[in-house]
C-alpha cells in the first residue's frame, strides 16, 4: 500500500492506492477550500504538469472556470468523444456488415469496417451465418479499402499489444489471436497431443517455440512483419490470457475466412463495389459505441471512421471520414481539432479544451441524458473510472466523462451533475509530466468533488 500526502490550500488530503486497483479515498481534516481558481493556482501537482481546463454551465451558457482552454493539448482516448459524435451523426441504428452483389451463383463482398465479426468479447455470428449459408462461390475483395493498417503517429512498438490491433475492412476475431492457459501443464499435454490453445486455430500453423527461460507464464510474441508467433515460458502463473494483434492482409484473411467457414473463399483484388449493391446489417449501433467507450477500445473506435466513411458512400479511409465530419458538423468548434484517428493513439492528436467543451455541448443536445451516460463511464461504477471518482459520501455517480491516457498524458472530460441538480460540462487536460498518473487524478479528484458540492 502507498500512501501520498497532498498538500492543498489550507486543506490536508490524504491518498491512499492500492497496487492492484488504483483505488483512492480521500479525507478532508481541516478549511473549506475558499475557490476553484484557489485549488489551481495552489496545487503542487498542476505546479507540474502542463494543465488545461474548463468548466461550463450550458443552462446558462456561461463559462464558469477556464485555465489554459485555449491551448492545445494532446488528448489520448478523448478522442473517442469526437468518434462517438461523428458516429451518432452519421451511422444508422444497425452497423453496415458487409456490402455484396450477387452474381449467377457466386457472392462477391466487400468489407465495411465492421469489427464485431466473431469479436471474442462483443461479437456476432451474422456475417458468418450469412456466408456459411450461402450456396455458392465466395469472393472477396478490399477494392474499397485505402488505409494504413496502422494509425498516423502511433507508436510503432506498441504493434505486438492489444490495444494496437490493425484497421482492416474486414475485422474478425476482433483482428487477434487469442491464448488462455489455465494451467501450464494443461498446455503441455495439448502440446504432446498436437494441439494448441490459441483462437482461431489457424494460428496453430503460425506458432514457433522460443527458448524458454524459465517454467511457468505462458508469454506470446509476433513478429512485426508477417504472422510468426513464438512463445515461452517465463514468471509462474495458474491463468493467463493475451490477445495479439494479427497483421493484415487480403491473402491472410482469405486464408482465415475459408478455415472459418469451413468452405473456399477467394480474393478479387479488381473487383470494384458497384454503385447498385445490397447492405447487410449486424449488431445495433448503440451497442458498439459503448464497447468502444467503457473499456476505451482503440479498435472498435478505428473501426468507426471506416464504417462511416463506407455510410458516406466513400472508399474506407479514416482520414477522408474525419474531413467529413470537421467540415459538415464541427466547423464551428473554437478551435478547429488537429484530429488524425479514431481511437486516440495518436500522437499528432491536438484539441483545445474549450473545444472539447463545445464538442461536449453538441453531444448533450443529440443525445438524452439517460441514453448518454449509460455510454459513458461512471465515476464509482463503469467503465475506465469504475475505481475513480466515487461520490465520497455513498451516493450515486456524479462524474460521467470519457478517460484518455497515455505516457505522461491524462485527460478527462464530461459531465458533472453537482449536488445542487446542475449539469455541467468539463474538460480536463493534462500533458507532459513525469509524476505518477495516480498522483493527477488525486489532484482531479478534489477538484471535481469541490465542484460537485459548490456549483
Amino acid at each position: 500500500m502507498i500512501t501520498l500526502v497532498i498538500g492543498l490550500l489550507a486543506c490536508k488530503t490524504s491518498e491512499i492506492a492500492t497496487d492492484s486497483e488504483n483505488v483512492f479515498i480521500h479525507e478532508s481534516e481541516s478549511h473549506e477550500q475558499e475557490s476553484l481558481a484557489g485549488i489551481f493556482e495552489n496545487s503542487e501537482t498542476f505546479s507540474k504538469t502542463i494543465t488545461g481546463f474548463m468548466l461550463f454551465d450550458p443552462e446558462a451558457d456561461s463559462t464558469l472556470y477556464a485555465v489554459n482552454e485555449s491551448k492545445y493539448m494532446n488528448p489520448a482516448s478523448n478522442t473517442k468523444l469526437f468518434t462517438y459524435f461523428a458516429a451518432i451523426n452519421v451511422l444508422e441504428d444497425r452497423l453496415p456488415a458487409l456490402k455484396y452483389v450477387i452474381r449467377d451463383d457466386s457472392l462477391i463482398f466487400w468489407g465495411t469496417g465492421d469489427p464485431s465479426f466473431l469479436h471474442p468479447d462483443f461479437g456476432t455470428d451474422a456475417v458468418y451465418e450469412f456466408l456459411a449459408n450461402f450456396e455458392g462461390e465466395l469472393f472477396f475483395s478490399d477494392s474499397n479499402y485505402d488505409d494504413e493498417n496502422l494509425g498516423p503517429g502511433w507508436s510503432w512498438a506498441d504493434y505486438n499489444s492489444y490495444y494496437s490491433a490493425e484497421k482492416s475492412p474486414l475485422p474478425i476475431y476482433g483482428n487477434v489471436a487469442r491464448v488462455t492457459i489455465e494451467h501450464i501443464e494443461e498446455y503441455r499435454i495439448a502440446k504432446e497431443d498436437g494441439e494448441y490453445l490459441i483462437s482461431p486455430a489457424i494460428f496453430n500453423e503460425y506458432l514457433l517455440e522460443a527458448e524458454r527461460s524459465e517454467e511457468g507464464r505462458f508469454v506470446l510474441e509476433r513478429d512485426r512483419v508477417g504472422n510468426n508467433f513464438t512463445y515461452q515460458f517465463t514468471s509462474d502463473t495458474s491463468r493467463y490470457t493475451t490477445d495479439k494483434p494479427f497483421h493484415y492482409t487480403p491473402e491472410f484473411v482469405v486464408n482465415l475466412l475459408s478455415d472459418t467457414l469451413k468452405k473456399t473463399v477467394s480474393y478479387l483484388p479488381e473487383a470494384e463495389l458497384p454503385e447498385v449493391h445490397r447492405t447487410m446489417y449486424s449488431m445495433e449501433t448503440e451497442e458498439l459505441l459503448k464497447e468502444m467507450m467503457l473499456p476505451s477500445d482503440n479498435q472498435s473506435a478505428e473501426q468507426i471512421m471506416l464504417m462511416i466513411a463506407a455510410e458516406l458512400g466513400m472508399d474506407l479511409n479514416s482520414r477522408a471520414a474525419i474531413n467529413h465530419v470537421v467540415e459538415t458538423y464541427l466547423y464551428d468548434l473554437p478551435d478547429s481539432p488537429n484530429w488524425r484517428d479514431g481511437s486516440g493513439l495518436s500522437r499528432y492528436n491536438l484539441f483545445t479544451p474549450r473545444s472539447m467543451v463545445a464538442l461536449l455541448d453538441k453531444i448533450d443536445d443529440l443525445v438524452d441524458d439517460e441514453q448518454l451516460f449509460d455510454s459513458l463511464p461512471q465515476g464509482g461504477k463503469q467503465g475506465t473510472i469504475r475505481r475513480l471518482y466515487a461520490h465520497k459520501e455513498g451516493g450515486e455517480p456524479y462524474v460521467f466523462a470519457k478517460t484518455g491516457t497515455l505516457s505522461n498524458n491524462h485527460c478527462l472530460s464530461g459531465y458533472v451533475v453537482t449536488e445542487s441538480g446542475k449539469k455541467l460540462l468539463f474538460s480536463f487536460m493534462n500533458n507532459n509530466y513525469v509524476i505518477p498518473t495516480r498522483q493527477v487524478q488525486a489532484q482531479m479528484d478534489e477538484v471535481l468533488w469541490f465542484i460537485y458540492k459548490n456549483y
